[in-house]
């Protein structure tokens, strides 16, 4: 006898599944279901720690001092005699600029010999550590696009950040705390927040802001006892779960789940991590936290945060500047002295504890610090106290993680204008920090849209000659 199925007026046949249905109704159909949840919880949970890098890098973790607004090279650690001896002379490329030498001396410091302006008096004792960058280059004078370029390897909005690339080419070493974190002061860069940005990468390997001034993250602190916090949570990841089972696994609500459950776990760990109150009072002075001026305190808190985050396993901390000007705190078009002066004193002494705090606890050889702007400034100027935006030859330095310290790489001509030896672009210096965190660039790769992406594009090249 041949059984005819019935079906419904939909046209779903009576033995069949619904067209749609929850992953409860799922999940009570299914013989292994729960126990199929329960592999499956436990491999995310395990994925993103398990991942193993392409070779055996020397650094574990990346802290990015992000000097926005542009860093005059030729005021702070590329000296150019030229400027002083053709001081006042017409620029060739425009009448109406002129030559202008540094009003700031440069000496030569530790066994390297390396020459360095007396702005960053601090840094400067920290050279025998440094690989200092002087032929860097990029694309555009323009503070968003450059802040875009610095952080995403693109010129455009949309792009994963360095962070999001290495957060997902290394996974995270701790649940507990975010794979990114960015320490600001409560202000967006030019640029926008797609400088920290996921892109097209899973949103949990986008940045998680951390404050400098109050509670870092509003709303983490803990409101009820553990068990409601679990109980609330739970009601909220079935909801959103079944919400993008109906949806077809949507990135932006999975992305919403793993981060509610990724803060319900910082509360339990962030506010120990950040509390600088049990460091000793020598450090307390090492990176000036009980300084007068509220902005030198609140950068050494962060870049003394920035030491922490990474001693518990955060992959990639980005410690931003004290807000200065709008578009960007060293950009100085006119009172370059004070502007300078100023930005300095913020940011040299807490730079340089950094250096030394991670080093005196042997933590230097296994995190890589990158400081860096997104262009330096012009040697010549239409007036007598500022410089403008320059993206054709300007300075980076880089110490720990792998870097050959005491190194001093690649030159700009006699005037400091254009990079002229050992050339490196914005993709070679992406490359060789993740060559440093054992991440090969061009296999470092996400599928988007129909092809394989990666933050250098189909550029750059890993500067060999900064590398142990």
């Amino acid at each position: 006898m041949t059984h005819t199925p019935k079906y419904f007026s939909d046209g779903r046949c009576s033995g069949g599944w619904p067209r749609t249905f929850s992953r409860r109704a799922m999940l009570a159909a299914s013989a292994t279901g729960f126990g199929s949840l329960a592999m499956s919880a436990l491999l995310s949970k395990t994925e993103a720690a398990s991942r193993l890098p392409h070779t055996e890098g020397k650094a574990r973790s990346v802290i990015f001092l992000f000097m926005d607004g542009g860093v005059s090279h030729v005021d702070t650690f590329d000296p150019k005699p030229e400027l002083e001896k053709h001081a006042g002379e017409t620029w060739s490329g425009d009448a109406a600029r002129k030559w202008q030498p540094s009003p700031w001396k440069f000496a030569r410091h530790g066994e390297c010999g390396a020459l360095v302006s007396e702005l960053f008096p601090n840094i400067a004792s920290c050279v025998d550590d440094l690989a200092i960058i002087r032929s860097m280059k990029a694309d555009l004078p323009i503070h968003s696009t450059g802040v875009l370029f610095l952080h995403t390897g693109h010129n455009l909005a949309g792009r994963p950040s360095l962070g999001s690339w290495m957060s997902y080419g290394l996974g995270s070493e701790n649940e507990n705390l975010p794979g990114y974190a960015v320490l600001t002061f409560g202000h967006v860069p030019v640029g926008g927040l797609e400088a920290f940005g996921s892109g097209f990468l899973p949103s949990a390997y986008g940045a998680t802001l951390l404050r400098a001034d109050g509670p870092p993250i509003e709303n983490l602190q803990l409101v009820g006892s553990l068990h409601d916090q679990q109980t609330r949570l739970s009601v909220l990841k079935e909801q959103d779960q079944e919400f993008s089972a109906r949806l077809g696994r949507n990135d932006a609500i999975e992305g919403a789940i793993r981060n509610y459950e990724l803060a319900a776990r910082m509360q339990l760990q962030v506010p120990d991590v950040l509390d600088d109150s049990r460091e000793t009072q020598s450090i307390r002075e090492l990176y000036g936290l009980d300084d007068p001026d509220a902005n030198t305190r609140l950068y050494a808190r962060q870049c003394l945060r920035a030491r922490r985050l990474v001693e518990a396993g955060v992959r990639f901390v980005q410690v931003n500047c004290p807000y200065g000007q709008s578009n960007g705190t060293w950009d100085q078009h006119g009172n370059l002295k004070e502007g300078h002066e100023r930005n300095a004193r913020q940011t040299d002494r807490a730079v340089a504890a950094l250096i030394k705090d991670l080093k005196q606890r042997g933590l230097l050889d296994s995190t890589l610090i990158l400081w860096a702007g997104e262009f330096g400034r012009t040697p010549h100027a239409p007036g007598s106290d500022g410089r403008d935006h320059h993206p054709e030859g300007f300075t980076v330095f880089l110490a720990g993680g792998g870097v050959r310290g005491g190194t001093v790489y690649g030159a700009t001509d006699e005037f400091g204008v254009h990079a002229v030896e050992n050339i490196c672009t914005m993709h070679d210096l992406h490359a060789t920090v993740l060559h440093l965190c054992g991440l090969d660039h061009e296999r470092l790769t996400y599928r988007y849209a129909g092809r394989d992406f990666r933050l250098t594009d189909v550029h750059g090249h890993v500067v060999s000659g900064i590398l142990r």
